[in-house]
C-alpha cells in the first residue's frame, strides 16, 4: 500500500506563517497535475488565504475546489482533491478537507464553490500509526476481496461516516455509496459522492494500472447507489 495513505491524517492545528514561495510553488505544479476521475468536467483549484463559515480552521492557506455541475462532478472534486491531501502529507504539510467552509473572495475561474481544504506546517503531529485509525472494518463496508480495499478503508469521509460499499472480484472493484437517512439527505448525499471520489483516490493510488467507468450490468444493492467500476488492472 501507498505509505503516505498508511500514516496520513486531518490535521486541524496549523502554524500559521505562510509557506515560502518555493513550497506554493510545489503545491501550484502539483494542482497542475493531478488527474481527474472524469476528464469531460471542467474544475478548478485555487489557493488563498482567506475562507468563512462554520466549523471553519484556522490555517495559512486554502484550496478553494470549483468544478460546472453535472453528472459526477463531486465524484471527481473528491478525486482531484485527495490527491493533493496526499501530496501534503507526503511533502511535510498538514491538510484537511472542510464541508461547511466558504471562499471570501470571487472565483477566479467562474465555476461554483464546491469544497475547501485547509493547508499548511503542521502545529501537531503530521501522521498517525495503523492502529489510531478509526475505521469500521473491511466486511462492515465489501463484499469480496482485493488488496486495494484497505487503502480505501482508510481514507477520510465527511464525519467520518465511511458510507461506501465495494463488491470486488476478477479483478475489477464495484463502487457504491450507501443511501442516506432521507431527513439528511441533501447534506449526505453531496458528501457522500465527495467521499467516493476520495476513496477512489485511494484505490487508484494502490493500483499498478487505473481506469473508472460506469457499467450496465453492475450488481445492484440495495440502499445503495451504484458509482462506477474500477476496471481489472491491465
Amino acid at each position: 500500500m501507498n505509505e503516505i495513505i498508511r500514516k496520513r491524517k486531518s490535521i486541524r492545528k496549523y502554524d500559521l506563517a505562510p509557506l515560502d514561495d518555493s513550497m506554493l510553488e510545489s503545491v501550484r505544479a502539483k494542482i497542475e497535475s493531478v488527474r481527474p476521475l472524469w476528464p469531460g468536467i471542467r474544475y478548478s483549484i485555487e489557493i488563498t488565504s482567506k475562507t468563512k463559515g462554520m466549523m471553519n480552521v484556522k490555517a495559512p492557506h486554502y484550496l478553494i475546489l470549483r468544478s460546472e455541475e453535472k453528472d459526477g462532478y463531486l465524484e471527481n472534486i473528491g478525486f482531484v482533491g485527495q490527491q493533493m491531501d496526499l501530496f501534503f502529507s507526503g511533502s511535510g504539510l498538514g491538510s484537511c478537507w472542510l464541508g461547511m467552509a466558504k471562499p471570501e473572495e470571487a472565483a477566479e475561474s467562474g465555476l461554483p464553490h464546491v469544497i475547501v481544504m485547509a493547508f499548511g506546517k503542521p502545529a501537531e503531529p503530521l501522521h498517525r500509526s495503523l492502529s489510531e485509525f478509526k475505521r469500521k472494518a473491511l466486511s462492515e463496508m465489501s463484499e469480496g476481496a482485493d488488496d486495494r480495499l484497505e487503502a480505501a478503508r482508510l481514507a477520510p469521509s465527511g464525519v467520518n461516516a465511511q458510507n461506501w460499499h465495494f463488491i470486488a472480484g476478477s479483478g475489477k472493484i464495484h463502487c457504491y455509496r450507501k443511501k442516506p437517512n432521507p431527513l439528511l439527505g441533501f447534506m449526505y448525499n453531496r458528501l457522500g459522492c465527495i467521499d467516493m471520489g476520495i476513496a477512489v483516490c485511494h484505490i487508484a493510488e494502490d493500483s499498478d494500472s487505473f481506469s473508472f467507468a460506469k457499467e450496465d450490468d453492475a450488481p445492484v444493492r440495495s440502499k445503495c447507489v451504484y458509482m462506477g467500476t474500477v476496471a481489472a488492472s491491465e
